[in-house]
C-alpha cells in the first residue's frame, strides 16, 4: 500500500470565463471528516453557487471509501473530474472542495470538466505530499525501572506516547508505524513486554 497524502490544508483559485473557482483540500481519515469540511464551506460560501467535492479515504489504487458530488453542475462534469485528478496522483486520505460562484458566461459540459479538473490539480500543485505511513497504536506493559528506556525506544523508532498510566506497573500506550512493530517488541524483549491494541 504506497501512496501519498498531504501535510495540510491548501487552497487555491481560477478564473475561468468570468467564474470564479475556490478549490480547498483536506487531509481526512474519514467519510464524516470530509463531509465537515463540505459543510463548513457552505456556510462560509453561502452565496456560491456549487460547492462541488471528491474524496478518497485510504489507498486511492484500491479504494475502499471514495465519493464525489456535483452539487448541481451538469452529471459528471465536477465531482468525477476532481476525483480522476486525485486517483491519477494516487493521493488518498483528502477531499478537494471546488466552490463556484457562476460569472454568467455557460462553460459547456466540456468546459466545466476541464474548469473542475483545473482547479483540482491547483490544489494539488499548492499539496506538500508525504508518504502515508499506516500507523497502530500498541501498549507497552513495564516496570517503572525501565519506564525511561521505553519511552526513549519509543521515540527512537519516531513513535509518540499517546497515554501513560502507573499502577503495580507503567501502561504506557503509544503509536507508532506498523511496519515498527516488530522493531520495538526486539528491542523491548528485555525491558516490556508489547501488547498490541485491537
Amino acid at each position: 500500500m504506497s501512496y501519498q497524502t498531504l501535510k495540510h490544508a491548501v487552497s487555491a483559485r481560477l478564473d475561468i470565463k468570468k467564474s470564479e473557482f475556490i478549490a480547498y483540500a483536506y487531509p481526512v481519515t474519514s467519510r464524516e471528516q470530509a463531509m465537515f469540511h463540505v459543510e463548513q464551506l457552505r456556510v462560509k460560501y453561502a452565496d456560491a453557487r456549487h460547492h462541488c467535492w471528491a474524496y478518497i479515504i485510504g489507498d486511492p489504487n484500491n479504494t475502499t471509501s471514495a465519493g464525489f458530488d456535483d452539487d448541481g453542475e451538469p452529471n459528471g462534469t465536477a465531482g468525477r473530474p476532481i476525483l480522476n485528478v486525485l486517483q491519477h496522483k494516487s493521493i488518498g486520505n483528502v477531499i478537494i472542495i471546488v466552490v463556484r460562484y457562476f460569472g454568467g458566461i455557460k462553460l459547456g459540459a466540456g468546459g466545466l470538466t476541464r474548469a473542475y479538473a483545473g482547479s483540482a490539480q491547483a490544489a494539488v500543485d499548492e499539496m506538500v505530499l508525504l508518504p502515508y505511513v499506516p500507523m497502530a497504536q500498541v501498549q507497552i506493559i513495564a516496570e517503572f525501572a525501565t519506564e525511561a528506556q521505553c519511552r526513549y525506544v519509543v521515540e527512537d523508532l519516531g513513535g509518540h506516547i499517546d497515554d501513560v498510566t502507573y499502577s503495580k506497573q507503567v501502561t504506557l500506550t503509544v503509536t507508532l508505524a506498523e511496519a515498527d512493530i516488530d522493531h520495538l517488541k526486539e528491542r523491548l524483549a528485555m525491558d516490556g513486554r508489547v501488547l498490541e491494541s485491537p
